[in-house]
C-alpha cells in the first residue's frame, strides 16, 4: 500500500507521542522534500519514512499558489504514484486532493484507523492533547469522531 504524508499529521502525532502509529498501520509512509525540509530541517526521518521528490514541479508551483510546499508536493507526488492513501489535514488541501480523487484521510482518520486495529485504547485524551498543542478539531467533528470511534 503507497501512503504518502503531509507535514500536518506528522507533526500532530509526534507531538502527542504517536508517530509511530503510522509505522504501525501502513509499515512504510512516503514524504516529498518539502515534508522532510518542513518536519525534519537537519536530521533524518525515521526509517520507515521514505523521502521522494516530485517530478512534475509545474504543477507543484502552481499549487503552491493557494497551498502550502509541503501540501502542493504531498498532492502532487499522490498522483506521479497512483497512491493508495495521502494524509492531509489543512482543509484546502483536501479540497484540491478531492477534485483529483485522491483517497485522503487525516491525523483524526489515523487515530481511528489505530483504534480499529486496537492500537490504542481510546480517541477521546488524544484529540485532548492535539488541542491542547493548537490542533484545531470543530465541535461537529469532535463529536463525529467519538461516535465513530463508539466513545459517544
Amino acid at each position: 500500500m503507497k501512503v504518502i504524508s503531509d507535514s500536518s499529521s506528522l507533526i500532530a502525532l509526534s507531538e502527542i507521542g504517536k508517530l509511530n502509529l503510522l509505522k504501525k498501520i501502513f509499515g512504510e509512509v512516503i514524504i516529498p522534500n518539502a515534508v522532510e525540509k518542513e518536519v525534519y530541517r537537519e536530521k533524518s526521518p525515521p526509517k520507515w519514512i521514505k523521502v521522494s521528490s516530485v517530478t512534475q514541479r509545474l504543477a507543484s508551483h502552481i499549487l503552491e499558489s493557494s497551498l502550502g510546499a509541503g501540501e502542493s508536493e504531498a498532492i502532487c507526488l499522490s498522483e506521479e504514484v497512483n497512491v493508495d492513501i495521502l494524509i492531509l489535514d489543512d482543509l484546502n488541501a483536501r479540497r484540491v486532493a478531492e477534485k483529483l480523487e485522491i483517497n485522503i484521510t487525516g491525523t483524526l482518520g489515523i487515530l481511528l484507523l489505530a483504534k480499529e486495529k486496537k492500537l490504542i485504547e481510546s480517541i477521546e485524551p488524544l484529540m485532548e492533547e492535539l488541542m491542547k498543542g493548537g490542533f484545531r478539531i470543530s465541535d461537529e467533528l469532535y463529536e463525529d469522531v467519538l461516535d465513530l470511534a463508539g466513545e459517544k
